[in-house]
């Protein structure tokens, strides 16, 4: 009989990994949230929709998942947007289904599980503190010298995240949270570029991994406006191997059985690689477009083909190209910003969404992607930017 896949995406994301399970023979089941009822999925891939509120009970979402079961042979249940990591993990339990469960879920969605993690593994992450204790925190500060960055243990990407530059402000900070203290931990900042490594898993071991340096950091986009920009690393940029070693590490010790994986690393000015965070998701930010446009690997796709494999088939991605790409994008002023007058023979893809204006390029040469993105920048600025409060929910 065929795979019955239950997909569950309460953002709307994840077209190429429904239609590639769909191409793979499987029964595809959606679970996504009652306000994206009748959103553009792509229809064809899907068998049947099923539908959830944000603030509903879990033990209304394992009822209806029981009620689902009565007629549906679930064989995988797949999260599609980092938010739903937690709930596809309760429900693998609940219904027997295999996969990552609970407690190994919580490490790829907890902040300060993910550093306890990394810690117990050997795995350098920047100094942190749970902030719980009082006591506990203002030892901490007092070895720790500003400035901080506290952030929320459960979001994602940048969001609710914020830089502290003095104990004043700490004390406010931590003062302002009310009884959310133990929802949120405090953490040296360290100055330094930022790499993300998105791979895909199977069998407990990193069969791709694409490397790239975020020419503008996360957090400057979120929080100060800027524009985003990211860039794959060449095959033979001596920067790339380090990355590969330390994240193949880290999700070998976080128990990452098969999927994919978004990791993010910083190397701080003394020259040394600290581990940021990591998800078991693809990236965001049409970071899947870029990979695909360096390597020729769409990384949904491919995260299908391993969780159609499971665990007693095979999975192998194929040969990789290895070109540089490299992606800018932008909050636009206007509803549907024109780009033609962005002519390079480089541009790969125009991002099509309302009010974002972006275009990804690829080349044989790391320099050329590199001296397009810099000349675009401030042409973004000049042409299409425009700036919005941090979001509640991460931006695809």
């Amino acid at each position: 009989m065929p795979l019955t896949v239950l997909c569950i995406a309460t953002y709307r994301k994840g077209d190429e990994f429904l239609r590639e399970c769909h191409r793979q023979g499987c029964r595809v089941l959606l679970l996504t949230e009652e306000k994206l009822r009748g959103a553009d999925w792509p229809n064809d891939a899907i068998d049947e929709f099923y539908y959830v509120r944000r603030d509903m009970p879990e033990a209304d979402v394992r009822k209806g998942a029981a009620h689902m079961a009565r007629t549906e042979r679930i064989d995988r249940i797949v999260a599609l947007d980092d938010f739903d990591v937690e709930l596809a993990a309760m429900l693998r339990e609940y219904l027997h289904v295999p996969g990552m469960g609970q407690t190994t879920a919580r490490a790829f969605r907890d902040k300060l599980a993910m550093r306890n993690r990394a810690r117990s593994a050997g795995i350098p992450c920047p100094e942190f503190v749970h902030v719980l204790n009082l006591k506990t925190v203002a030892e901490w500060a007092e070895r720790v010298p500003p400035p901080w960055v506290m952030k929320p243990r459960s979001q994602a990407a940048a969001i609710g995240i914020r830089k502290i530059e003095s104990h004043d402000e700490l004390w406010r900070a931590v003062d302002g949270l009310g009884d959310a203290h133990g929802e949120v931990l405090l953490e040296a900042f360290v100055g330094g570029s930022v790499y993300h490594v998105d791979s895909l898993v199977f069998d407990r071991r990193v069969r791709f991994a694409a490397v790239s340096r975020y020419r503008t950091p996360p957090m400057a986009v979120a929080h100060e406006g800027g524009i985003f920009v990211t860039q794959t690393l060449g095959a033979n940029d001596p920067e790339a191997e380090p990355l590969r070693a330390l994240n193949a590490r880290v999700l070998e010790s976080f128990g990452l059985r098969r999927g994919a994986s978004h990791t993010e690393f910083i190397r701080g000015e003394d020259g040394s690689l600290y581990f940021l965070e990591t998800s078991a998701r693809v990236g965001g930010a049409f970071i899947v477009d870029v990979v695909e446009a360096a390597s020729g690997i769409n990384l949904w796709r491919d995260w299908a083909k391993a969780e159609v494999a499971g665990d007693d088939g095979a999975y192998e991605p194929a040969p990789s190209e290895e070109r540089v790409a490299g992606i800018i994008l932008s909050l636009a002023r206007q509803e549907e910003p024109d780009t033609k007058a962005y002519d390079d023979p480089e541009i790969v893809r125009r991002i099509v969404k309302r009010h974002h204006a972006g275009l990804i390029v690829a080349s044989s040469s790391a320099a050329r992607v590199a001296t397009l993105l810099d000349d675009y920048v401030p042409r973004f600025y000049r042409d299409f930017h425009a700036t919005a409060p941090p979001p509640e929910r991460a931006i695809d």
